[in-house]
């Protein structure tokens, strides 16, 4: 265990910057951070040195999180999405402070699993295999995801749409002119 307390304290603030993005809720994250922590902890055994420990630790927060969703369904927890808001940091440019207000809110109505895999590879920068392992789907669940995630976001805050599918609109619309 010589090295393990410093790998985990490496990565506990992509942790934190992770959970709080997954939750929308500083103490949920902070909860979900400690429980996933010590989850880590108690399963030390089961890490093999030399792997990848970020996977690892994210593959625990990624279990962690969905048992914590299934708990809150069965007890029927109700959620108050006002409450939630303003979990970002705000800037002293109010135009940034909006986007990002604007963001978390289209993050938030996107469904659960494209918005992980958005904050996975989009926030956190992880690989599509890296993503693919800590949510234990095939890589091109991942790859979809994401470019469906990314497509409602660009709905969702009203952006223009990708320069490939700008492209295939153009051609649809010149073949429609003649």
């Amino acid at each position: 265990m010589t090295d393990f307390p410093f790998l985990i304290e490496r990565e506990t603030p992509r942790l934190r910057r992770y959970a709080r993005a997954l939750t929308r809720s500083g103490d949920r994250a902070d909860d979900l951070v400690q429980e996933t922590l010590l989850r880590a902890i108690a399963k030390y055994h089961l890490w093999q040195a030399g792997t990848d420990m970020r996977a690892w630790l994210f593959t625990i927060m990624h279990n962690q999180y969905v048992n914590m969703v299934r708990r809150a369904m069965r007890e029927e927890a109700t959620v108050d999405i006002e409450q939630m808001s303003a979990s970002l940091v705000a800037t002293t440019d109010p135009t940034a402070s909006r986007q990002l207000r604007e963001l978390e809110r289209a993050l938030g109505r996107l469904p659960g699993e494209q918005r992980e895999v958005i904050l996975l590879v989009g926030l956190e920068g992880m690989s599509y295999e890296t993503a693919a392992h800590i949510l234990s789907v095939p890589i091109g669940t991942v790859r979809s995801r994401l470019s469906r995630g990314r497509d409602a976001l660009r709905r969702l805050m009203d952006l223009p749409a990708s320069s490939h599918e700008g492209k295939a609109a153009m051609r649809e619309r010149r073949a429609l002119a003649v």
